[in-house]
């Protein structure tokens, strides 16, 4: 398990050079106990392993790298920008995040393959371009048995009973429930995906919801949560709108009738 940092939902597009010192900093202190992942991707390579850099030496305990989207798609330029900051920022563990939807790049299996194989840094994959648990599975026969990769869902858990039973090795993402997440993934330990969809289906409501395009209403659900004083989104980026608030709310009272959400939830209490 872990913390992440400076990805999407981080807005980390939009933060000063400053606040990402200061938030690595933050997180790392905080959290001395726990591997604290930090979103080092850039347009640029070199930009890319500078920011690697900094984050390994403010003790951050792995890097998440997405593509960099070129006018011309070049597939032998992205795997030159993941072997470059392999080589040098050897000590570094990477996670690739394959997130078409932001970053506009669509890797093909073939050159996802050749990356996790040729790039040692490579330790896991955050897989968020669709279907996941198909391209989960061919990514899986495409490494050998004596690499291992840990592949990661995310998308906000959107087909999470689904990558589950396709093989993930977990979740890592925003969703504002990670109780939910762990549930799972304790059930899918036990062998009861019986269990793991009753979650996912109770549970699927919020994962829709939540899952609009920009930050804006995990966001709103992280203030409910009492996770941050505030929602509002980087300009210029919209806040949600009341209307969106209000119907948040009440998705939050049907799937979780009577529930402190600024307290941790207990699955069982709404699951069986």
């Amino acid at each position: 398990s872990g913390v992440t940092i400076l990805g999407v939902l981080g807005e980390s597009n939009r933060v000063l050079d400053r606040e990402r010192e200061m938030l690595i900093r933050s997180a790392v202190e905080i959290l001395p106990d726990i591997p604290v992942c930090v979103g080092t991707s850039h347009p640029g390579t070199c930009a890319t392993v500078d920011l690697t850099r900094m984050a390994q030496e403010l003790g951050a305990a792995a890097v998440m790298v997405t593509p960099s989207k070129e006018p011309v798609p070049n597939p032998a330029k992205i795997f030159e920008y993941y072997a470059l900051l392999g080589r040098t920022c050897p000590d570094m563990p990477i996670v690739l995040q394959d997130h078409p939807a932001s970053t506009q790049v669509h890797m093909s299996m073939a050159v996802l393959g050749k990356i996790c194989r040729e790039v040692p840094t490579i330790k896991c994959v955050k897989l968020e371009s669709v279907p996941t648990p198909e391209r989960m599975r061919q990514l899986k026969q495409l490494l050998p048995e004596d690499r291992e990769v840990t592949i990661l869902t995310g998308l906000g858990a959107l087909y999470g009973f689904f990558d589950v039973a396709a093989g993930n090795d977990g979740f890592m993402t925003g969703f504002a429930f990670p109780e939910v997440l762990h549930a799972m993934n304790v059930a899918r330990a036990a062998g009861d995906m019986d269990k793991v969809f009753a979650i996912y289906r109770h549970f699927l409501p919020l994962m829709v919801f939540e899952q609009q395009p920009g930050t804006a209403t995990r966001k709103e659900l992280y203030k409910l949560r009492g996770l941050i004083p505030h929602a509002v989104v980087r300009h210029p980026g919209s806040d949600a709108t009341p209307s969106v608030v209000a119907d948040l709310q009440d998705i939050v009272a049907r799937v979780l009738p009577g529930a402190d959400i600024t307290k941790p939830i207990v699955v069982d209490d709404y699951v069986q």
